[in-house]
């Protein structure tokens, strides 16, 4: 296929500018947001081994809500969660904080019966070590709000706009060599060649994903302004059901058994199990209950499971997000968009494609800048603006992941000395970060490309060995076998950077081309 020159260089340029752009902001984005694909279970491996209060068997969830609401009825109004799944203690509700937002002093009240059939309640921190890993998946790691939502939200939406650019005008400048090139890895003409080749797979290969998350992230970025401007299309009517009040307020005396809500989701959705259940409002006009309902044989369109939204007192279905209808049209689309985003509706393989897309995608954007930096030393080695950016380019890219190892790494020690770790995991992301960029504008990029490779190295390989060692000082070898698919894929990312680090050392890779500053 044939393309005018002219075209061609236009959507060179388009595409060069555009992933520079976004670059940066978008690796941070792509490589956290392929760690949570694996969230519950990084959080899980960094707990310290705990007894559990009792075997999934021995559970009696409504005796132990009956006692409950007894002794803490005012605060159980408020609302309350119900795990079904842990062999912890099943019953909880915020005495500090609430279930939205990044609040890291969250505290929770925790309850079970013993074996005496007597109420226990216990305080405790909650672990936000999943949330953290999201929250840089969705900022980038940039701190305040505009709004009701974080900053970096809006500039990773903003970022998304450009990446969206960035592929057309890619697939443009491919087409005329797309068939002849599709495959060829052509290392024997130079390193850069072949930076080149395997970004243009990469990118060709997963362009569908790509095209996804780009349009999903835009529409997660600005949905309150998308659907602001819809109403002046939609009228009066409102985009998605809302439930109305009953004529007076209700009270937790009269809640329905668990049992019985269960029942009415089951009802509902046949062939999934409710495995969670958050009740809120329960001493008002408008009481709501929220049940996790999950479904391995099925497709899920949100993180973890579909959202089931009922009237804890008339068992009324209120929404979900499970298909509506022609009723709930808007409801389809924004949930469709949600599945497609978080790819959990693939189960296993559907989390491991986008654990490992997720990780090509921060390929594409490294590999991408080094390509445009490559260009830029060859005519004009000396330059300052050139040099600034390669700087960052290996700062924020090795910074960002020695941040996040050296935060899980942290979080395996950490649980164990301090009752409330959440702090200690944001400083050592931003210290670790911003100490690795300073180093990389101080020592240049050729040592700071080495070194944070091997810090990598050391990083991931202590996960494995800090398992090892917690094993051996608990004696629970069963806990650390089931966590083992992260220290696994810790040791093969260990050998991925050691290679790396040894081709850097070999001056045989692209930045051997970039001089110490």
């Amino acid at each position: 296929m044939r393309v005018r020159a002219d075209i061609l260089r236009t959507y060179q340029g388009v595409h060069t500018w555009t992933g520079i752009i976004a670059g940066l902001v978008l690796f941070i984005g792509f490589y956290a947001g392929s760690l949570t694909m694996f969230k519950h279970e990084l959080a899980d491996w960094s707990k310290p081994v705990s007894a559990p209060v009792f075997t999934p068997e021995s559970h009696n969830y409504q005796a132990l809500i009956d006692q409950a609401i007894a002794h803490y009825s005012a605060q159980m109004s408020h609302g309350f969660s119900v795990d079904l799944l842990t062999d912890k203690a099943p019953l909880s509700w915020y005495s500090q904080g609430t279930a939205r937002g990044m609040k890291l002093d969250n505290q929770l009240q925790t309850l079970y019966l013993n074996a005496q059939n007597e109420l226990v309640i216990q305080q405790q921190s909650e672990h936000k070590l999943a949330d953290l890993i999201d929250y840089l998946h969705r900022t980038a790691g940039f701190a305040g709000e505009i709004g009701h939502d974080q900053s970096g939200v809006y500039i990773l939406g903003l970022a998304a706009i450009l990446y969206f650019l960035a592929l057309v005008s890619g697939v443009i400048i491919l087409l005329p060599t797309l068939v002849k090139t599709f495959f060829a890895l052509r290392k024997e003409k130079g390193a850069s060649r072949f930076w080149l080749d395997s970004h243009n797979l990469v990118g060709i290969v997963s362009l569908p994903f790509h095209f996804i998350i780009a349009f999903t992230v835009v529409i997660f970025a600005f949905h309150d302004l998308i659907y602001g401007g819809l109403t002046q299309f939609y009228g009066d009517e409102p985009l998605f059901q809302r439930g109305t009040p009953a004529a007076q307020s209700y009270h937790i005396d009269k809640l329905p058994s668990l049992e019985k809500q269960l029942l009415a989701a089951k009802n509902y959705a046949p062939g999934y199990e409710p495995i969670h259940i958050s009740f809120s409002r329960l001493n008002s006009a408008m009481p709501s209950a929220v049940l996790k309902m999950s479904n391995n044989a099925a497709v899920v369109r949100g993180p973890d499971t579909d959202y089931l939204f009922l009237n804890p007192y008339t068992l009324e279905i209120v929404n979900s997000s499970y298909p509506q209808g022609e009723d709930s049209q808007w409801g389809n689309f924004v949930a469709s968009l949600f599945s497609l985003h978080f790819g959990t509706y693939g189960g296993e393989w559907g989390r491991w494609g986008y654990f490992v897309m997720g990780l090509f995608g921060a390929f594409l954007f490294y590999s991408g800048n080094l390509l445009w930096l490559d260009k830029r030393f060859k005519k004009a080695p000396n330059k300052r603006s050139t040099r600034f950016m390669a700087h960052l380019t290996i700062g924020i890219c090795l910074g960002s992941m020695l941040g996040v190892a050296a935060t899980l790494l942290l979080a395996k020690w950490s649980n164990l000395y301090i009752e409330n770790a959440n702090y200690s995991y944001l400083y050592s992301y931003y210290l670790v970060f911003f100490a690795f960029v300073a180093y990389t504008f101080y020592k240049g990029t050729q040592p700071a490309s080495f070194w944070g490779l091997i810090g990598l190295v050391m990083l991931c390989s202590s996960m494995g060995l800090s398992t090892l060692i917690h094993a051996v000082l608990t004696e629970d070898y069963f806990k650390y076998y089931s966590s083992i698919a992260v220290d696994i894929s810790a040791a093969v990312l260990a050998i991925i950077f050691y290679l790396s680090a040894k081709k850097v050392k070999d001056r045989s890779t692209y930045y051997s081309v970039i001089t110490t500053s």
